[in-house]
């Protein structure tokens, strides 16, 4: 029986960060190679905390026009330069620098993520919504084996989440309702912003996304039209 919630539904969109891959093992993972073959004592896990914590602040900048446009990958190579000062690391070359900083081009998917999309392409359209840049995006689905059908980015309208014109876009896109649009989020804000430009949503737990012990209490079901525990989860729920 197919769950009410999913009859009008044409197309997910997924925010891919911490819902669809592992950024923060993957980074800490490239950082301990790195590591070895520079002969560098880091603490990897608080390096990529401390690269995530500056993510969103860089988009504010864009945001607030502090900065013009900039793509995704620029800003991360920006703030990478910051880290690097901040734990002392001063013998990188310049392609070793852009090299660890494609390592979001790298991230590997959570394991159920794959099953799971290929579960859910099977009924929906699927696609990417995410600040990342259309070329990591594309980057990261090939050497990911992530089966996307279309991947849009906040870059197509040159607004970042939670502008109004990215949670429009699928719909505009797809000439289709807003409602039969579903946003699916491991981020509540994500998720809350997406409802009120009238997308449904699919909350995805991800508990391990800022390392163990971090994860916030799964949200009430009535919440979101979905609260998972994971894409298999949402698969079985939507009858996929």
């Amino acid at each position: 029986m197919i769950h009410p919630s999913a009859a009008s539904i044409k197309v997910l969109a997924f925010d891919v960060f911490g819902t669809v891959v592992d950024w923060r093992s993957s980074v800490i993972d490239e950082g301990e190679q790195l590591g070895k073959a520079k002969r560098l004592t880091i603490d990897w896990a608080a390096f990529a905390d401390a690269w995530r914590a500056v993510y969103r602040p860089s988009l504010d900048r864009v945001q607030r026009g502090e900065l013009p446009w900039t793509k995704l990958d620029v800003l991360h190579r920006m703030s990478l330069e910051e880290i690097l000062t901040r734990f002392k690391i001063e013998n990188l070359s310049d392609p070793e620098k852009d090299h660890f900083n494609r390592v979001w081009h790298r991230l590997k998917p959570w394991p159920d993520s794959v099953a799971g999309l290929q579960r859910l392409k099977a009924r929906f359209v699927i696609t990417t919504l995410s600040n990342g840049n259309i070329s990591l995006l594309t980057n990261m689905a090939k050497h990911a084996g992530l089966p996307w059908d279309c991947i849009l980015s906040a870059e197509n309208v040159r607004h970042y989440k939670p502008d109004p014109e990215t949670y429009r876009l699928v719909p505009d896109l797809f000439d289709l309702k807003p409602e039969e649009v579903m946003l699916v989020a491991a981020h509540e804000s994500d998720l809350q912003s997406a409802q009120k430009h009238g997308l449904r949503t699919g909350y995805v737990h991800r508990p391990l996304e800022h390392g163990p012990g971090k994860s916030g209490a799964i949200p009430p079901a009535a919440k979101y039209d979905f609260v998972t525990k994971d894409f298999l989860d949402l698969a079985d729920q939507m009858s996929a």
